[in-house]
């Protein structure tokens, strides 16, 4: 009998592996969080609710099989027993409609179970989940049945997982407000050129709230057996703060959020201050799904709320790049920087704004007998090119804005291993509006770098420039700077519903978009 029990044991095994490693000949099993909702009538996510309601539920569980090869029956008192610690049982459940006590079906056999991920790695959980199954020996009715074998599997929960520019867009979200209906119109001309999908959120939920870009992130989840994507919502929680919950979570479409304790949420927790790179390789070590792109202060100043910054960073597989963001109004690296695909070298271009390249290009008007032509032709706060050259104090501000964007250029170079050569800077002029304590900057003009990428389409800001032969002579530099690489260049006019209230396209619009080729399990970490 005993004989006949060991070889029950040594075949006692649950499918995935005792232990977890990262690589393309890494091992371990894989789980999901299960933060979808398969109800769309009062939403729950469906982690915090401890029953399975539609068998479609089960499609976002991992499957676990206890395999047995054995005797009939245990010996007199034996029992087999699934157990978890204390601090896997908060990130973890396991589905099957017994207690902890696993039957023992005698012979060989196989039993299922369904495991649901309930958290996505923090700063206080690594994504590693052990669950470990004994063989219990009864030891006299006075003391506690003691393990003669057991054995476990690892689980990783996935990561949340952000998508950069270069990937294809699925579908298309923003806001429809009392004076934006051109703007829209633009929008919806510009998604049809790219076969995506738009998706408005009208002003009974948005409740005059414009900023799409601010209140939301999307990302996705991945394992072998299932993907789904999942919207992070932003501390943010501005008029628009029921739209990721009430309108985006579903089924197959799940919802992560990260409340600020104890720490007062500023302008740089939009996700306007939230972006990720291409992928990259950076000094031999590779980033194939990119690198998130954060904004902070340099020193004292507005910061992203910690709780925020965790999550991020706890993700693992989008090491984050923090950059100074603190000297504009709003603070939001999308103000200063994005993403577009290109035919060579990286696959992509970095776009800065460059006062210099502004400079640049108003000297080149003067210099060849334009300085009479107007910004912002026709309209109130027309200003000659002449008199833009002759503001020393603009000039002066200009320099900082200038010296600030350097700063960070130089950490994008070296954190995600630019050459010059990947790097276009395009014409665009600051402003200082906040000077007692802390200068802080605004775009003077459209700010063009903060632009809608949408495959090789571009929905730009347009900037109202000086016009040489009828033809505004900055959107002229830009689509000689972006045409060679394929892009085509479509200028929005955002100025009164987005440009005047400190944003532009890119902040009133997102982009849900396909996720990564690469699956996230064969990063070397």
């Amino acid at each position: 009998k005993t004989e006949a029990l060991g070889d029950a044991l040594l075949h006692l095994t649950a499918v995935g592996t005792g232990s977890w490693k990262w690589g393309p000949n890494g091992h371990g099993a894989i789980l999901l969080v299960n933060c979808d909702s398969e109800s769309t009538y009062k939403k729950t996510l469906d982690s915090e609710v401890d029953e399975i309601s539609k068998v479609s539920d089960l499609q976002d569980m991992s499957k676990m099989i206890l395999r047995t090869n054995g005797p009939a029956e245990l010996p007199e008192g034996y029992k087999l027993t699934m157990h978890i610690s204390q601090t896997t049982s908060e990130n973890v459940r396991v589905f099957r409609p017994r207690t902890n006590e696993v039957p023992y079906l005698g012979g060989k056999t196989e039993l299922e179970f369904f495991v649901e991920g309930l958290h996505f790695p923090d700063k206080d959980f690594d994504g590693l989940i052990t669950i470990n199954l004994s063989l219990l020996e009864p030891c006299g009715k006075d003391f506690p049945e003691t393990p003669v074998f057991t054995d476990k599997v690892v689980f990783h929960v996935s990561p949340w997982i952000m998508t950069p520019n270069t990937l294809k867009p699925v579908e298309v979200y923003v806001c429809s407000t009392n004076d934006n209906y051109s703007f829209l119109k633009s929008i919806k001309n510009l998604v049809e050129k790219c076969g995506s999908k738009l998706k408005i959120c009208h002003e009974y939920m948005n409740r005059g709230d414009r900023w799409m870009q601010d209140e939301l992130e999307f990302g996705y989840i991945d394992s072998p057996h299932h993907q789904f994507p999942v919207v992070l919502d932003s501390p943010r929680d501005g008029d628009l703060q029921d739209f990721p919950y009430e309108s985006i979570l579903g089924p197959d479409f799940g919802y992560v959020t990260r409340h600020a304790l104890n720490e007062e949420v500023s302008s740089l927790d939009s996700f306007g201050n939230l972006e990720v790179s291409p992928p990259v390789t950076v000094n031999g070590k590779s980033y194939p799904l990119g690198r998130i792109i954060i904004g902070v202060a340099a020193t004292r100043g507005r910061n992203m709320t910690q709780v925020v910054q965790d999550f991020l960073w706890a993700q693992k597989v989008q090491e984050p790049i923090a950059l100074y963001s603190d000297w504009l109004v709003v603070g939001h690296v999308d103000e200063f920087m994005t993403f577009v695909p290109a035919p060579d070298r990286k696959k992509f271009r970095l776009l800065l704004a460059s006062p210099d390249a502004g400079y640049k290009v108003f000297k080149s008007l003067q210099n060849n007998g334009h300085g009479k032509a107007e910004m912002f032709p026709g309209l109130p706060e027309a200003i000659s090119v002449n008199e833009i050259l002759s503001d020393k104090k603009l000039q002066a501000e200009n320099r900082y804005v200038q010296n600030c964007i350097d700063w960070n250029r130089d950490v994008l170079k070296k954190e995600l291993g630019l050459d010059d050569e990947d790097i276009i800077d395009l014409p665009i002029l600051f402003k200082v509006l906040e000077e007692k304590t802390h200068p802080r900057a605004v775009a003077y003009y459209p700010d063009m770098v903060n632009m809608i990428v949408l495959g090789d389409q571009l929905g730009i800001p347009k900037p109202f420039g000086p016009k040489v032969k009828g033809r505004c002579a900055l959107e002229i530099e830009v689509c000689s700077l972006l045409e060679p690489l394929g892009l085509k260049c479509t200028f929005i006019d955002d100025l009164a519903p987005y440009h005047k209230l400190l944003g532009e396209v890119h902040c009133g619009s997102n982009v849900l978009r396909e996720p990564s080729p690469f699956k996230w399990w064969n990063l070397e970490l």
